[in-house]
C-alpha cells in the first residue's frame, strides 16, 4: 500500500514507515492529499470549531538551563518577575469575560512556585471560575506532585516527552522542529513516541533562535515542515487537539491561519499583563507581546475566519 494512503486509512506508522513518508515531503502532490486529508478528519471530529486557550506566563524564573530558552538560568540579561496570585486571579477575570474557558498557567520551573502555592491557585481559579478548565505547564515533577494538583482542580497537564504520566489529566505533548542537530529519525521517533502515548494534545512549533543563549546563531526551524508535520500529526491522531502555534505566527505572518488548514484546531492568545509578556521571551521577535487580550481576541478571531473556521467560547475539550 501506499505510503500516504496508509496513513489515511490506518492511522497509523512505524518509524521505518515516518522515514519513508518524510521522503516524499518534497512531492507536492502527496502533500496536497495528505494536507487534504487531515483538514477532512478535523472537521469530521471538530467542524470547524477553533478553540481557545488563554496563556497566562506567570513566572519567568527557571532553575534548567537549556540551550534554547531565552528564560534559562544562565541568561544575565533577563529581567525576572513573577505574578502574584491577585494578578493572576485578575488575567482569568478578564480572560473569562472575553470568553475564555481554558487557561494555561506556563512558568519556568521555578522553586518559589511550590507545590502547596500552586495548588492554592488552582483551587482559587476553580473557585472563581468553576466552568473553566485549568491546564498547567510548569515542568517537570514528582507523580505525588501532578495527582496533588490534579486533585487541587486542574485538568490538564503540558508535559515534555520524557515525564509523560497521565495521573488522570488531559495530557499535552510535543516537540520543536528544526531544533539543533535535530535529524529525521529523531522526527520518526517523535513521532512514534506519541503514537504510543496518545495524548490529548500536541503541541509542535518550529525552533526559534533567542540571542542570549548558545543557540543564537543557529537556523531557525521551517514553517513548510512544521505545517506537513501538523497534517501528519492529525491524521496518525485524529481526534488530538492541535495548537497553530505563536510560533508559526512568528515566522510567517500567515503562520497560525496556515497552521489551521493544515490539521489544527487550537490558538493559543496570551492572558498576561502586557508589561511582563517581553520578559517571558523564550525566542526572539515573539509576536503579541505589546497587545492588550481583548485586541489579541480580535484580532486572532478575524484570523481564524479568514482561514474558514470559526473561534468558540468554549472549554474545547477532547472528545475521545
Amino acid at each position: 500500500m501506499d505510503i500516504s494512503k496508509k496513513l489515511v486509512e490506518t492511522h497509523s506508522l512505524t518509524k521505518e514507515e515516518c522515514l519513508e513518508l518524510f521522503s516524499l515531503f518534497n512531492n507536492s502532490e502527496v502533500m496536497e492529499y495528505l494536507k487534504e486529508e487531515a483538514v477532512k478528519v478535523r472537521k469530521q471530529y471538530y467542524g470547524t470549531k477553533v478553540f481557545t486557550r488563554g496563556l497566562i506566563e506567570f513566572t519567568n524564573y527557571c532553575k534548567n538551563n537549556c540551550y534554547y530558552c531565552g528564560i534559562r538560568r544562565d541568561n544575565r540579561n533577563v529581567e525576572r518577575y513573577r505574578l502574584s496570585e491577585e494578578e493572576i486571579l485578575a488575567c482569568c477575570a478578564n480572560g473569562e469575560k472575553l470568553g475564555f474557558r481554558t487557561f494555561v498557567l506556563q512558568g519556568g520551573e521555578d522553586p518559589w512556585y511550590t507545590q502547596e502555592r500552586i495548588a492554592d491557585i488552582v483551587k482559587k481559579i476553580k473557585k472563581a471560575h468553576p466552568d473553566c478548565a485549568i491546564t498547567l505547564s510548569v515542568g517537570e515533577k514528582s507523580k505525588e506532585i501532578y495527582k496533588a494538583w490534579k486533585e487541587a482542580g486542574a485538568d490538564r497537564y503540558l508535559l515534555r516527552h520524557e515525564t509523560a504520566n497521565t495521573s488522570h489529566y488531559h495530557v499535552g505533548a510535543g516537540f520543536m522542529v528544526g531544533s539543533p542537530g535535530q535529524t529525521w529519525e529523531h522526527l520518526a521517533e517523535d513521532l512514534v513516541f506519541l503514537q504510543e502515548l496518545q495524548p490529548q494534545m500536541v503541541g509542535i512549533g518550529p525552533f526559534i533562535p533567542h540571542h542570549d543563549t548558545k543557540f543564537a546563531k543557529e537556523e531557525a526551524g521551517s514553517v513548510d515542515l512544521t505545517l506537513k508535520l501538523l497534517s501528519v500529526l492529525r491524521l496518525l491522531l485524529p481526534k488530538v487537539l492541535l495548537p497553530a502555534t505563536t510560533a508559526l505566527g512568528t515566522l510567517d505572518p500567515l503562520g497560525r491561519e496556515k497552521g489551521l488548514s493544515a490539521g489544527a484546531n487550537v490558538v493559543m492568545p496570551n492572558l498576561s499583563p502586557v508589561e511582563n509578556r517581553k520578559q517571558y521571551e523564550l525566542y526572539d521577535n515573539k509576536i503579541c507581546t505589546g497587545d492588550e487580550a481583548a485586541k489579541c481576541k480580535n484580532c486572532l478571531s478575524a484570523r481564524v475566519r479568514s482561514a474558514g473556521y470559526e473561534l468558540v467560547e468554549d472549554r474545547g475539550d477532547y472528545i475521545g
